[in-house]
């Protein structure tokens, strides 16, 4: 009965047959000599079959042991769940992003080593089980068969610090859980201790949140506070994204408008598919992990499995790129990423305005960005708490966050791809981050998030002019998105969006021991000579 109700929760066809044979705590050598548990899942009468490969650092039991290896096995896949080092009965030290290529390449070598693996490998899963099969694809011999690609990335660096900028709520987050995960009753659900990881957020130096969140050091959140530096070249073992144009796999992803690695992973789609490598990738309305997102990402990987693990290839009739466009409740297919359009500017106009074209010469608008009260993240792509689409009216209100709004929109507008801006801005400082934010704002006045970005700006980076006037290019997360009729355009410009990014302190000290605060004039120009603007990709088809 609880087989039937997952089956048609996910939309899957009812499997038939037998349950799947489960055998636990396969042991798995490493070359250094630790152990790695693993459980298989097998169709009842296996002998020897293709295997698909899910490494997790999450455990081997509760919800993904029911979603992808006794859903994927009733389905007829041969499946394999793997505690990744130092996790859930996995020998060695659990250090994230670490040996995660070592340990991969050794477990698909003894794999195709068993009597029940035909030599043929598949692997799947989402977020850092999408990293392990980063860490293995580009240089397993012979090749995978296939991967299944969920809101990941091949690299994580540009997610751990965006724009050059600490993601301090997704790290912080992160972090509590991970340090927490194998305690009792950690799996449930606890608001004391979600309200004291978001009070650990604002504690000061950053690197002790995991002491005022969990009350113990977590070595994830030392590691990424502790090498910040632009130049540190910490994390190049987890960093795949050399590899990417030249991996010869087919490759299916899955990932949402509201999903942290959004901007990553839709730049390796395109990598892949201008080397001629054929990926498919699906882009729904969904925030990372989110419960929506489920179904659609197991059938995509059950359907894209079973075509390259058994020659089902009924699932691989379709368009290369799906998208769901924001707005108008609507799927559409594209051959390619980002689809044909129109690049559009919306310049930043004196006294709140914007337009395609720029306003008359004036002075420029200022703001004071103050880290002792730093400007509030509202909604977006989190791991936990307010995700996606909010209602940014208070924080528009602040005194630190300009609001640039358009005219009333004659017709309804699709933006479909990358946006960007261009700020020209004076800070007083020389240290601090520039953030935009475009807005959608109805008829009733309520604005609402679509997509932003933040960079971080130091002395030197960019190159100032005479005047120290610097041009800030932010690059913004793509969208799919109709502005309907009668809506109008919203560009907000702030200092930060806090705890979402780690304040900038307007000093030279690196986020490990940052404590001194000091406030920052902001001058954002708007004029002939310096138009700031921010470009949107207006589709017409």
């Amino acid at each position: 009965m609880l087989d039937r109700f997952v089956d048609k929760l996910l939309g899957l066809p009812r499997a038939e047959g037998p349950k799947p044979v489960v055998t636990r705590d396969l042991a798995v050598p490493m070359p250094d000599g630790v152990t790695l548990l693993a459980d298989r899942y097998a169709p009842a009468g296996t002998t020897s079959a293709p295997v698909v490969l899910i490494r997790t650092p999450y455990g081997r039991k509760g919800l993904l042991s029911k979603l992808f290896g006794d859903t994927f096995a009733r389905h007829g896949l041969q499946t394999v769940i793997q505690s990744t080092r130092g996790s859930f009965g996995s020998g060695g030290e659990f250090r994230p992003f670490h040996l995660e290529r070592e340990d991969g390449i050794a477990t698909a070598e003894w794999l195709r080593a068993q009597p029940w693996c035909d030599g043929s490998i598949g692997m799947a899963g989402a977020s850092y089980l999408g990293h392990t099969q980063w860490a293995v694809g580009p240089y397993l011999d012979p090749p995978l068969a296939a991967m299944c690609l969920g809101v990941t990335a091949s690299e994580f660096v540009s997610t751990f610090y965006p724009g050059g900028v600490l993601a301090a709520d997704n790290m912080v987050s992160w972090s509590a859980m991970i340090g927490r995960q194998e305690e009792r009753f950690a799996a449930l659900p606890n608001p004391l201790q979600t309200r004291k990881t978001r009070r650990a957020m604002s504690s000061l130096p950053l690197s002790g949140a995991d002491v005022a969140a969990i009350g113990k050091p977590v070595q994830f959140l030392q590691d990424v506070t502790g090498h910040f530096a632009p130049e540190d070249d910490y994390w190049a073992m987890s960093d795949h994204s050399a590899e990417v144009a030249k991996l010869d796999v087919p490759v299916s992803m899955v990932t949402g408008w509201y999903d942290l690695f959004i901007g990553s992973q839709l730049r390796d789609f395109r990598i892949l598919a201008e080397a001629g490598k054929a990926p498919r990738i699906t882009i729904g309305p969904w925030a990372h992990g989110e419960p929506a997102s489920m179904g659609p990402m197991i059938r995509d990987q059950l359907g894209f499995l079973r075509a390259h693990l058994h020659g089902d290839r009924t699932s691989l009739q379709r368009s290369p790129v799906r998208l769901f466009l924001q707005g108008a409740g609507t799927w559409l297919d594209f051959e390619s990423w980002p689809p044909p359009s129109q690049a559009t500017d919306a310049h930043l106009r004196p006294i709140g305005g914007l337009g395609e074209e720029f306003g008359e010469p004036a002075l420029p608008t200022t703001f004071t960005y103050d880290p002792a009260d730093p400007t509030p993240a509202v909604g977006g792509p989190l791991l936990t708490g307010e995700w996606k689409q909010r209602d940014n009216q208070e924080v528009e209100a602040r005194p630190d966050v300009l609001v640039f709004t358009g005219e009333p929109l004659p017709s309804d507008v699709d933006v479909i791809g990358e946006v960007t801006a261009t700020v020209h801005l004076r800070t007083e400082l020389g240290h601090a981050d520039v953030y935009v934010r475009l807005c959608d704002v109805d008829a009733g006045g309520v604005s609402r998030n679509v997509t932003d970005g933040i960079l971080r700006l130091r002395p030197g980076f960019p190159s100032a002019g005479a005047d120290d006037v610097v041009t800030a290019e932010v690059t913004l997360d793509p969208t799919a998105y109709r502005f309907r009729r009668g809506h109008r355009l919203r560009v907000q410009v702030a200092g930060g969006a806090f705890p979402r990014f780690a304040r900038n302190h307007g000093t030279d000290e690196p986020v490990t021991s940052a404590v001194a605060r000091k406030p920052n004039r902001f001058e954002v120009f708007h004029d002939a000579a310096r138009p700031s603007r921010i470009t949107l990709p207006v589709f017409s088809g």
